[in-house]
């Protein structure tokens, strides 16, 4: 997949497109893309997405801009799982949001992107104060001659699947639906860096995941199972918080144990399924109080990944 951080003053060549944030990459989005491609083959164009990064509310909003399910390079890694040709990362800046929906159109799309065919979600905005929506893009399409569509909602036991919806089920520990929203476990990837050897000096030795979520969507205690760079899978819990009886500083950090290893995965890239939620954070008096709460966690991690397994 060919991924573009800049967009020229005029595209050598047309392409089939749909625009959106992608964080998460869900069922909704799946079905986008599908669509996407489906009507890349049709007209023998490649099928592109338009993204933007930062997230628009993280320009205007930053105190209250949603958690991201995904960092940029999780969704990249995840549009190119679902055959993406080539993904458009744009710059999103004050400049960029001030252009008007017709010079995002003519300039962006028309020129820049060589569009002759888009797909839109339902609820889609865009140009100055999110000004423009269907109705604009569908006159443009008669006045300019792209084929243009708005996929309709993808709904989950009558929910409307959305990265807003995944967000809750994460933060509400409801490991199942957002799998379900997701069509796949929620996964954290990164890479193996070293942390303080805590866990090591109390028997349990982690994996120290480096975070590129400045507020993960969820936390507390979890049974996972992780990937490597070189397809090993293996067992474990993990914690994802603020290690309240060991840490005051206030950052999230991701420990991942495994269970029945003991090599070496420092720098190593490594993504963490988490499966089943065990319990929230919590304060322990001491080490001692500690190291008999994690050994506790262990065993009921076995037992959750054993009858999901024999599931």
């Amino acid at each position: 997949m060919r991924v573009c951080r800049t967009i020229s003053e005029r595209s050598q060549s047309p392409t089939a497109l749909t625009i959106g944030n992608f964080d998460g990459v869900h069922q909704g989005h799946q079905a986008m893309l599908a669509r996407l491609k489906e009507q890349a083959r049709a007209l023998g164009l490649p099928a592109c997405v338009l993204t933007f990064e930062p997230h628009p509310l993280e320009l205007f909003a930053p105190q209250t801009a949603p958690t991201r399910l995904t960092s940029l390079r999780e969704k990249l890694e995840l549009l190119a799982a679902h055959g993406i040709e080539c993904v458009h990362v744009n710059r999103f800046n004050r400049a960029y949001a001030s252009r008007s929906p017709q010079e995002f159109i003519e300039r962006v799309l028309l020129a820049g992107l060589g569009m002759r065919w888009l797909l839109i979600g339902d609820d889609f905005r865009f140009g100055a104060r999110r000004a423009g929506n269907f109705a604009l893009l569908q006159e443009a399409s008669r006045k300019y001659g792209f084929g243009l569509e708005a996929m309709p909602t993808v709904e989950f036991e009558g929910v409307r699947v959305s990265s807003s919806a995944v967000r809750v089920a994460l933060a509400a520990g409801r490991l199942a639906e957002a799998e379900a929203l997701l069509g796949r476990p929620y996964s954290i990837s990164g890479r193996v860096v070293h942390g303080d050897k805590l866990g090591r000096q109390i028997g349990f030795p982690t994996a120290n995941v480096q975070l590129r979520h400045n507020r993960p969507p969820l936390s507390g205690i979890f049974a996972v199972r992780t990937l490597d760079g070189q397809g090993h899978r293996r067992d474990g819990a993990a914690s994802l918080g603020l290690r309240p009886t060991v840490d005051t500083s206030g950052r999230a950090k991701l420990e991942v144990h495994l269970f029945d290893f003991a090599g070496d995965l420092y720098g190593q890239h490594l993504r963490i399924d988490f499966l089943h939620k065990i319990r929230d954070e919590e304060k322990f008096p001491d080490l001692e109080a500690l190291k008999a709460r994690i050994a506790q966690d262990c065993d009921i991690a076995k037992e959750l990944l054993a009858a999901k397994e024999r599931a």
